[in-house]
């Protein structure tokens, strides 16, 4: 078949009522992995994925590391084929329930128009439903993949994929591989095929001053007491500019390779909807979000914002984030942030790192696998994918490139404006589709490959 053969064929699939009713059953798991409650859950979810794996040749095994539970899949067609490594995560946030349009049930699947909702739906179940349909089209089609196939299916992503790196360690031998094609993530728009090849890193800071333990008249004491609000405003705003370009040298990756730059040129990010006069002077939007470092404060905190006194507010917080793109020295983060503090004359602002942690990482832009994958989208679809160097956001990337020496390709099947995280997370029927097209074109090109070609 060619490869505009497999997207009508992958396409068809996902318009079938059983890849609505699957979809439903994944969606009604509360695999909510903040809930105590739910380790059933995650239970029950890994156990109805390992019967659809085992009807595809899949020998399934649920293990466990940090706690938390995982399934290890594995189908082999041929000791002389390359071995794909798949990742996919089950957990999801909250439901967040009562809070969605129109009442709606975070834990079912609901259609209004031509959307799809339910939690879970882009962020990660239903781009796991895509990849699986899509591996069942090219077997139906072909009768074999051409390739061997592992598959990792994780519940702890939404709190930093906790034992993802000793489940990988522990696993090494069994996790063997050529390449890693996952889905997870957002194309650029809904209508565009995209690929990324890593991720920028993420590291939170919580910075505190404190000068006293209760607040002081601000007539009386106001203009001779040190004020940690507003020392605390003046700390954040020496960590970028005030049009947010980042102060801190060593929390950047010092230049942009030229291939990563030719990668982006043209590239309009978010649909467009971006400041383009926020950020480093003379970068792109796209570079500044998918090839540059930058820092965001979440949240600020002093006095009682609700109900404001009179008052000097004895105390301050901040929590700054930074995603940072690869080539920053993940090693001395807060050791620069504490320096760059110090030279500002803020030695008094605490810093701790709290959070997930994720390190940045990328396969090069050039790479033949990349090359391979988007060619064949292109001629499978008639239009060409975007490839970005790295993913804005952070994702345990790094885990399979260095920490397994992969190259990295994701293919997203979400869209920016899917709501994941919060209430109304969506998909349209239509990207759905695409996206099953677009995958089956993907793994049918990489059938029949030396593991020489995927390596490069």
């Amino acid at each position: 078949m060619t490869h505009s053969d497999l997207y009508t064929a992958g396409s068809d699939a996902a318009r079938a009522p059983r890849f609505r009713q699957r979809l439903e059953k994944l969606l009604s798991f509360r695999t909510d992995v903040t809930d105590p409650a739910a380790a059933p859950q995650l239970d029950a979810y890994l156990a109805h994925v390992t019967e659809w794996l085992t009807a595809l040749g899949f020998a399934c095994e649920r293990l466990e590391a940090d706690g938390f539970p995982f399934l290890l899949a594995k189908r082999v067609e041929g000791a002389g084929l390359p071995t794909i490594l798949s990742y996919s995560h089950g957990d999801v946030v909250p439901g967040m329930e009562g809070r969605w349009r129109d009442g709606l049930d975070p834990w079912a699947l609901t259609e209004r128009g031509e959307d799809w909702f339910g939690r879970g739906i882009a962020d990660n179940k239903g781009q796991f439903l895509v990849n699986l349909t899509a591996l069942e089209t090219v077997l139906a089609q072909r009768g074999a993949l051409g390739a061997n196939v592992t598959w990792i299916i994780e519940m702890g992503e939404e709190v930093g994929s906790p034992g993802l790196a000793a489940f990988c360690e522990t696993y090494r031998e069994e996790l063997a591989a050529d390449l890693l094609l996952a889905s997870d993530g957002p194309r650029v728009s809904a209508e565009r095929a995209t690929l990324f090849l890593g991720a920028r890193g993420g590291a939170t800071f919580r910075l505190d001053l404190e000068h006293r333990e209760a607040g002081r008249h601000s007539g009386n004491f106001g203009g001779a007491l040190r004020n940690p609000a507003i020392e605390m405003a003046h700390a954040l705003t020496s960590i970028t500019d005030r049009n947010g370009a980042l102060q801190i040298p060593d929390w950047t990756p010092g230049h942009i390779p030229q291939a990563t730059r030719d990668a982006l040129t043209g590239l309009t990010p978010a649909g467009g909807a971006v400041d383009a006069d926020w950020g480093v002077p003379g970068l792109t939007p796209a570079e500044r979000i998918h090839a540059w470092s930058s820092a965001e404060v979440l949240a600020m905190h002093a006095g009682d914002p609700p109900a404001p006194v009179n008052a000097i507010p004895p105390r301050a917080s901040a929590w700054v984030q930074l995603r940072f793109a690869p080539g920053t020295d993940a090693s001395g983060l807060e050791t620069a942030l504490r320096d760059h503090l110090d030279a500002g004359g803020f030695g008094d602002v605490q810093i701790t790192q709290e959070g997930p942690f994720f390190a940045a990482s990328r396969t090069p832009v050039d790479h033949p696998v990349a090359q391979l994958v988007a060619q064949a989208i292109t001629e499978g679809t008639g239009t060409a994918p975007v490839i970005l160097p790295s993913l804005g956001g952070s994702l345990p990337n790094d885990i399979f490139r260095d920490g397994l020496g992969l190259p990295t390709v994701w293919v997203p099947h979400s869209y920016p404006d899917c709501s994941q995280h919060a209430p109304d997370e969506h998909l349209p029927k239509s990207l759905l589709q695409d996206a099953t097209g677009v995958m089956s074109v993907v793994l049918g090109a990489l059938a029949g490959r030396t593991p020489e070609e995927f390596r490069g």
